[in-house]
């Protein structure tokens, strides 16, 4: 029977939005887009990659006892599946190796698995210290269709999907769990073009959808015929369950979602990251310290759209440096929004420090130090205040300033969760006058003012950093294409910038290690896929 003389087939994709480790829960989850799924007549139910543990469960993957866990709750969805079909995404164990499956539930049981052939091994993955890599392919057939399976990396590279389609496979379904970064989407569906084309097979790719730490997964779940037209397009960044029909090789769905554009896509991501590590760690709420200046404001903004005013507390910790206008301008910002303000100046806490140092400092000049401390001092409130109401503090830093080391060690750099950790300074404007279009909640005065730490009188970001433009697109040369110093300069960088700005970024990863987690937005961030030592002599190539 060739896919043109099946009997149609109406499978249901499962974007679902997990939790790494509960497996109790996330087996919840899947049993209720069985039910939605078995409700609209389908005859299989694609669940994501790692569905049943979340994904990345990392060093979890170590404990037998995970295995054993995972086992008893891919029983209780092979129970709940009944007459249905459902491909189950989970860890699995055989003797002493463990596997990336792919399981096809039915009955009440296992009827067939597939494990992952290609583990990655390079940016945020690293499957390989967990998994042995599988080698054969998985067809199974479905009302007269020969299916066959893959996983997430097995389609990145050829390999995979023409093993299924040598076994006979006459469609292929992908299980994924592929996070975001920007411009990963249109990525995505180029590459299973290029499967699709290699191979003449159509294929389903599912996605989660949700945040995990410092990941996002934006789902974008979508659906190729074998001549590349897509013909399902999830809505990404929401968990849902979306039903298809499949016949004559060509996919039939009213599911078809206009792509976002970029500004709209990041801070999605952005408010998903915030919402489930508040969420998932079960935080009764956020604190953020106010500057008036443009990273707190754009915090805010997508701490209040992720979570609610209610849950949003704004703090203004004013010293003698603070001009009026930030002061106003914050003032403005959460009557717009709504949050609770409060504002505590911070100068009787200054002139304490001053006195209680005073001997020590006996003959050295003001320098860095006493900006530090009011940025410390401003830290010591912000997680006092944290401890004693159990929300947790969003730090404002973004990439620019990680990348070269602008923050305070336990100061600004204090907090749970690091908010625009892998925005360019660049983008944060970008972000800013976006969000805005949506609804003005962002003083323009903000917007349009030069950024300024305002620890001492008439200070500018730029009187100790090259300007924006020209740092961020070092800093993304260096750090996420990997380009020397010498290639940066000949793109026509300035050489004196191009030395600054490369030393600022290599002397402060003893900094960015002890920063708090934030979220993954560009290819490469500092988290997962950022690590350097601390400790290095290496000398660039000038």
């Amino acid at each position: 029977m060739n896919a043109n003389t099946h009997m149609p087939l109406t499978l249901a994709v499962a974007q679902l939005n997990l939790t790494v480790g509960d497996l109790v829960g996330n087996a919840d989850r899947i049993i209720g887009a069985i039910e939605q799924a078995r409700a609209a007549g389908a005859d299989l139910l694609l669940t994501p990659e790692l569905a049943l543990s979340g994904y990345p469960p990392e060093d979890l993957l170590l404990r037998p006892d995970f295995y054993r866990a995972c086992a008893r709750e891919t029983q209780r969805i092979a129970d709940a599946a009944g007459d249905m079909w459902v491909v189950l995404g989970h860890p699995a164990e055989s003797g002493h190796a463990r596997f990336n499956a792919a399981s096809v539930l039915g009955g009440g049981r296992i009827l067939t698995s597939y494990y992952k052939n290609l583990l990655p091994n390079y940016e945020v993955f690293d499957e390989e210290r967990y998994f042995e890599s599988g080698a054969a392919p998985c067809v199974f057939e479905l009302k007269g269709l020969r299916v066959g399976l893959n996983i997430c990396a097995d389609v990145w590279e050829p390999g995979p999907a023409e093993l299924a389609r040598a076994a006979g496979a006459q469609l292929l379904l992908s299980l994924n769990a592929s996070p975001y970064h920007m411009h990963k989407q249109a990525q995505r569906i180029q590459v299973l073009r290029d499967r699709v084309r290699e191979t003449g097979l159509p294929v389903l790719y599912c996605n989660m959808v949700g945040g995990q730490d410092e990941l996002v997964f934006d789902g974008g779940s979508f659906a190729l015929d074998r001549d590349g037209r897509l013909g399902y397009q999830a809505t990404s960044f929401e968990e849902r369950v979306d039903i298809l029909s499949f016949d004559g090789g060509r996919w039939t769905s009213e599911v078809r979602a206009a792509p976002r554009v970029l500004e709209a896509e990041v801070y999605e991501a952005l408010k998903t990251g915030v919402r489930d590590y508040l969420g998932k760690n079960r935080f009764p709420g956020a604190i953020i310290g106010l500057s008036g200046g443009i990273d707190s404001a754009l915090t805010l903004a997508v701490a209040v759209d992720a979570l609610g005013a209610d849950k949003v507390r704004a703090v203004m910790m004013p010293s003698p440096y603070t001009a009026q206008m930030s002061l106003d301008d914050s003032r403005e910002m959460v009557r717009r929004l709504g949050v609770r303000y409060d504002e505590i100046p911070i100068e009787p806490a200054m002139q304490v420090f001053a006195d209680l140092l005073e001997p020590q400092f006996a003959g050295l000049p003001a320098d860095t130090t006493e900006e530090n401390l009011q940025s410390r001092i401003r830290g010591m409130i912000l997680m006092a205040l944290s401890n004693k109401t159990g929300a947790i503090v969003l730090t404002t830093g973004n990439k620019s300033e990680m990348a070269t080391g602008y923050a305070t060690l336990y100061g600004d750099m204090a907090g749970g969760f690091a908010v625009l950790k892998d925005l360019y300074k660049t983008f944060v404007f970008r972000l800013s006058n976006w969000r805005n279009t949506v609804g003005a909640v962002i003083p323009q005065n903000i917007i349009d003012r030069p950024p300024s730490a305002e620890l001492k009188p008439d200070q500018k970001d730029q009187d100790s950093l090259p300007p924006y433009e020209m740092l961020d697109a070092i800093i993304e040369a260096y750090m996420e294409r990997d380009e020397s110093p010498r290639e940066i300069i000949a793109a026509g960088f300035p050489e004196a910038e191009v030395r600054r700005t490369v030393g600022m970024l290599k002397r402060n990863e003893y900094k960015r290690r002890q920063s708090p987690v934030g979220i993954r937005v560009t290819q490469r961030g500092f988290g997962k896929d950022w690590r350097y030592p601390i400790t290095s002599r290496y000398q660039d190539e000038f």
